[in-house]
């Protein structure tokens, strides 16, 4: 069978962009090497703009019941300030929650949009022409699709023959992490691990519920890096450390990571790209990397459906690349900032404690956690205000909140005026007229990825806009005006 696109990797970036794609009717498999998904708990968080994400296309509630809300704040660096009031979001916290149930979620919303995925299957190479790809399997299976995307990692098999460089940093410094029980009272521990956080900011020690720990500690001078870790590991980390190694039992999962940095010098070679891990890898300080993956989902995926369904602009795709590398390599900086901070020798803590006074301002508190947390991201779309490449924040209109008009991943023009028409673009760009919406221009269109491609109140300015992001209009569009947001959500995805 011949799909459209091809997914290699079945972790969050790679379902949330089968969604993405599905919004579109576009025919995706994805392939996952491992036969099942992991069991393990392995708590992350979901920052603002992957929360925006989430609500944008109707997953959010369903993230909410599983995950549990704390405040914005102390994520720089895991200096402990308060978020600074008024943040410029409705979904202003964290959401901690476990990646196996993010996985889980994903995948039920890729497959009831229609998307297949099949456990089990390695890609082991591919060949690709200007008609498509030939994707062969570890079995001497081979597929054939429009595109590949490799969502499969740090470790990406797709990147790697696809022969894309992946300069940076190797890894310095290793950390264990794992869930296991302990054999000391509950305040012990907490008074023991407290007193270490306090100046070894590699060091957790913390409960996860139904009497297992999560447990991160340095792992210098343990066992062969490319070995899996052992429970002896972390006991032995831990009495280096803690003088003790709280009598650790009955570990659940054990894992390894490092602080390897590198970017990959192309998201796109012909009919290939890359997203998530593939492209990009960094130390976890901020828990930025689940969330910089699913954005590059968000992002990549109504280019790519354009492409596929064939409207889209010239150079659409190849803006993937312009707007979601700049901020892959500012994510890459400012992990390499944090990751100094964590240092306990005595230059990198003095550099930590001028910041955490500085963090006191309003402003550059503010600053870092939008930093981390995305919501700062403006994507160049030439000379403009500032608004322009900006996401839209869920504001309040009369038939509810902005984000829930764009669940079926199209295009929207918010209009105030209430004359303005998206006229043959209708089949791609849904339609408002709410003259009570809380903007402060007159009209703005929206991408699919709520980012503001236009503002203003020109009809023939808009066009230009219009043709610009979402190609040449149609010529068999519908006469009267378009409204978003039906309830009927089966309606045309095109």
């Amino acid at each position: 069978m011949t799909f459209d696109v091809i997914i290699a990797g079945c972790g969050p970036t790679g379902l949330m962009l089968a969604a993405e794609l599905r919004l579109h009717d576009v025919r995706v498999l994805v392939l996952e090497k491992e036969p099942e998904p992991v069991s393990f708990v392995r708590i992350v968080s979901l920052h603002m703009r992957s929360l925006e994400l989430m609500a944008m296309r109707g997953l959010l509630d369903r993230m909410l019941e599983r995950g549990r809300r704390r405040p914005v704040g102390g994520i720089f660096a895991a200096i402990p300030k308060p978020a600074p009031e008024g943040l410029d979001s409705a979904h202003a916290y964290l959401l901690g929650i476990p990646q196996a149930v993010i996985v889980h979620l994903l995948e039920e919303h890729a497959i009831a949009l229609g998307a297949q995925v099949q456990r089990g299957c390695a890609v082991a190479g591919f060949e690709q022409n200007n008609e498509g790809v030939t994707v062969e399997l570890a079995d001497g299976e081979k597929l054939r699709a429009r595109y590949l995307i490799g969502c499969d990692g740090a470790r990406s098999t797709v990147r790697k023959l696809l022969g894309v460089g992946f300069p940076g940093e190797p890894s310095r410094n290793d950390t264990l992490m794992g869930e296991m029980e302990v054999g000391v009272p509950q305040e012990e521990v907490a008074a023991k691990a407290g007193e270490i956080y306090a100046t070894n900011k590699r060091f957790r020690l913390q409960p996860f519920g139904e009497g297992a720990y999560g447990v991160v500690v340095p792992a210098a001078g343990v066992s062969d890096r490319a070995e899996p870790p052992t429970l002896d590991d972390f006991k032995q980390q831990l009495r280096a450390i803690a003088g003790t190694d709280f009598g650790v039992h009955s570990p659940r999962w054990l894992s390894r990571f490092g602080d390897a940095t590198r970017l990959a010098e192309r998201y796109r070679v012909g009919r290939v790209l890359l997203a998530g891990d593939a492209a990009h890898i960094h130390p976890p300080t901020g828990g930025q990397g689940l969330n910089l993956g699913v954005q590059d989902a968000v992002n990549l995926g109504w280019k790519l459906a354009a492409q596929i369904r064939g409207w889209a602009p010239e150079t659409l795709l190849d803006t993937y690349q312009t707007e979601r590398h700049p901020v892959a390599a500012d994510v890459l900086d400012n992990t390499r900032a944090q990751t100094e901070l964590h240092s306990t020798e005595p230059g990198p803590q003095a550099v930590r404690r001028l910041l955490t006074e500085l963090m006191d301002f309003d402003e550059v508190n503010r600053y870092l956690i939008e930093k981390i947390t995305a919501v700062d991201i403006r994507y160049d779309f030439g000379e403009g205000p500032d608004l322009l490449g900006r996401r839209l924040p869920d504001i309040d209109l009369r038939q509810g909140r902005l984000y829930g008009l764009l669940n079926r991943g199209r295009g929207l023009l918010l209009d105030r005026t209430e004359r303005l028409t998206v006229g043959g673009w209708s089949d791609r760009v849904d339609y408002l007229a709410d003259s009570s919406a809380a903007l402060d221009v007159p009209c703005v269109l929206l991408r699919p990825d709520g980012h503001v491609a236009w503002f203003g109140d020109d009809q023939q300015d808009l066009d230009g806009h219009l043709t610009r992001w979402f190609g040449k209009p149609g010529t068999d569009s519908a006469t009267e005006q378009p409204k978003a947001c039906e309830e009927d959500r089966t309606a045309d995805r095109d």
